[in-house]
C-alpha cells in the first residue's frame, strides 16, 4: 500500500510539473511579444543608500501599545479555550487546488521567471468579494527542527454590508514541504481554514474587526504580525497563534450577536494583543510591506514603505529587531517606554514595491534585499523582481528580447521559507512558491 501511494504521489508530481512547465512556456512566449515599451526597466533604481542619521531614522519609530491580558483572558472565558494552528488545519475540511486543477486563467498570474515549482488555487466562491493580501511562511518560525507546514494568507474584503467592507481574515495553509523528486506529498490539495482578524474592546466583552488590507505580514515563533491600513495610527497589529478562538454564529455580522459570536460567516477569530503606533513628527513611515530576516542577529522584522509607480520620492526600507527576552518571544524589542526604533534604515529608487525580502547569504556581512516591483503602465503589466544591495541592482529577465518584464502582474508579496529554501508570493487566487536559488539564478 505504501509503494502504490508513493507512486500515486509521484504520478501526481510528474504532472503537476508539467502543468508548471507547460504554463512557463507560454508564458515565456506571451512575454517576448511584451511591447518594446516594456521590454527593459524603464528606470535604474540605482543601489541602497544607507540612513545613517537619527533624524533620517525618527520617522520609522514605533510605540508599543499592549491589550491588557485580562481583556485577552475574559475573551477567552466567554468565547471558549483558545486553540493553536494544529487544532483548527486538523479539523479543515476546505482545501485549495493543485496546479493542474487551476484554470489557463489563473496560471497566467504566475511568473515568466523565475518559474514556479509549486502553485495551488482557491476556489472562486471562498474568494468572492475578497482581495489577496499578504504572505507569511516561515518554515522555523517556532524554533523547532524541520520545515513548519503553515502558510498564512491575508485577504480583505472589497463588498458586503457596513459590518464587514475593509475587514481583513486570514487563511491557514498546510502546504507540506516536497520531497527529494519536488512533490509534496498528500498536500497536493492542501488543506486550509480561516479566522477573521479582530481587536478586543470593551474591556474584553467584545471584537470589532480589523479594517486593514494587510498588505504586510511575518509570522515570527507564536506570532503573527500585520500592517495597519491608511488611515489607522497603528502601523502594527500582533496576533498570537495559540489563541485562535471559535465563531458560533453564521451571521453577517462582527463581535458579540444574539446567541453567540459572529465573524463575517468565517469559523475562527484572531484577536490582537498588541499594537505599534506610528511617530507622530513629519514623513512618518508607514509599513506596506514585511518580511522576516533570520540572518541578524537577534532576527529582524524588515518593512518597506509604499511609493506609487513613477513616484517623486525614494522609498525607504528599514529594520526593527526582535525582541529576546523570552516573556516577549514573537515582539519587536522595545525600551522600558514602548518606544521600537528602526536598526539599520536606506533609501531606494525602486518604486512600487509590493514586496520585500531580506535574505544574508552564510558567510556574507550584510543581507541582499529583494524587491517585487509593481507595473508603472497599468494593472495588467507584469511586474520586475530586483535584487538590491549597496552595491548596486540586478532584475530579473525572460523572453527572446531579455525583458525584465517578468514577475506576477500586480507584483505580490515575498516570504522566505528556510525550511525548505522557497520564496512564497501570491497573486490573484493563486498561491505559488519557487526556490530562492531559482531566483537568484534568474538575477544572474
Amino acid at each position: 500500500m505504501k509503494h502504490r501511494g508513493r507512486h500515486r504521489r509521484r504520478r501526481r508530481g510528474r504532472a503537476l510539473r508539467a502543468a508548471l512547465a507547460g504554463a512557463a512556456l507560454a508564458l515565456t512566449g506571451a512575454a517576448t511579444m511584451i511591447s518594446a515599451s516594456q521590454a527593459t526597466v524603464a528606470d535604474d533604481p540605482g543601489r541602497l543608500k544607507p540612513l545613517l542619521s537619527h533624524s533620517e531614522r525618527a520617522p520609522m519609530r514605533l510605540t508599543e501599545h499592549r491589550v491588557p491580558q485580562r481583556w485577552l483572558d475574559r475573551l477567552s472565558s466567554a468565547m471558549g479555550s483558545p486553540l493553536d494552528v494544529a487544532t483548527v488545519l486538523g479539523t479543515a475540511d476546505r482545501t485549495l487546488r493543485g496546479t493542474a486543477e487551476c484554470t489557463a486563467g489563473e496560471r497566467r498570474a504566475l511568473p515568466v521567471a523565475p518559474a514556479a515549482t509549486r502553485a495551488y488555487c482557491w476556489d472562486e466562491a471562498d474568494t468572492r468579494g475578497w482581495r489577496p493580501g499578504a504572505v507569511a511562511a516561515s518554515g522555523d518560525s517556532d524554533g523547532s527542527p524541520g520545515p513548519d507546514p503553515v502558510i498564512v494568507s491575508a485577504w480583505s474584503r472589497e463588498t458586503g454590508g457596513p459590518a464587514g467592507r475593509g475587514l481583513a481574515r486570514v487563511d491557514l495553509v498546510a502546504a507540506g514541504a516536497p520531497d527529494a523528486a519536488g512533490d509534496a506529498g498528500e498536500e497536493d490539495r492542501p488543506r486550509r481554514t480561516s479566522a477573521l482578524l479582530v481587536v478586543p474592546v470593551d474591556g474584553g466583552d467584545d471584537y470589532r474587526g480589523l479594517a486593514s488590507p494587510v498588505t504586510g505580514m511575518v509570522r515570527h515563533q507564536d506570532k503573527l504580525l500585520v500592517t495597519g491600513g491608511t488611515g489607522d495610527r497603528n502601523a502594527l497589529y500582533v496576533y498570537d497563534l495559540d489563541r485562535i478562538l471559535r465563531t458560533t454564529a453564521d451571521a453577517d455580522a462582527v463581535g458579540r450577536v444574539p446567541g453567540g459570536w459572529a465573524a463575517l460567516g468565517q469559523p475562527y477569530v484572531l484577536p490582537a494583543v498588541a499594537a505599534y503606533r506610528l511617530s507622530e513628527g513629519v514623513g512618518a513611515a508607514r509599513p506596506y510591506t514585511l518580511a522576516l530576516d533570520r540572518g541578524s542577529t537577534p532576527p529582524g522584522l524588515v518593512a518597506g514603505e509604499w511609493v506609487p509607480p513613477d513616484g517623486e520620492r525614494p522609498t525607504r526600507l528599514w529594520r526593527y529587531a526582535f525582541s529576546t527576552d523570552p516573556s516577549r518571544a514573537g515582539l519587536p524589542a522595545a525600551e522600558a517606554d514602548g518606544r521600537v526604533d528602526a536598526r539599520e534604515a536606506y533609501e531606494t529608487g525602486a518604486d512600487g514595491v509590493r514586496g520585500v525580502l531580506a535574505h544574508r547569504p552564510p558567510g556574507q556581512a550584510r543581507a541582499e534585499w529583494y524587491l517585487g516591483r509593481a507595473a508603472g503602465d497599468g494593472p495588467d503589466g507584469r511586474g520586475t523582481l530586483v535584487r538590491q544591495d549597496t552595491g548596486g541592482t540586478r532584475a530579473a529577465e525572460c523572453g527572446a528580447d531579455r525583458s525584465q518584464r517578468c514577475w506576477s502582474p500586480g507584483a505580490g508579496p515575498l516570504s522566505y521559507r528556510p525550511g525548505t529554501g522557497e520564496v512564497w508570493s501570491q497573486a490573484g487566487r493563486v498561491l505559488f512558491a519557487m526556490p530562492l536559488t531559482s531566483v537568484d539564478g534568474s538575477l544572474g
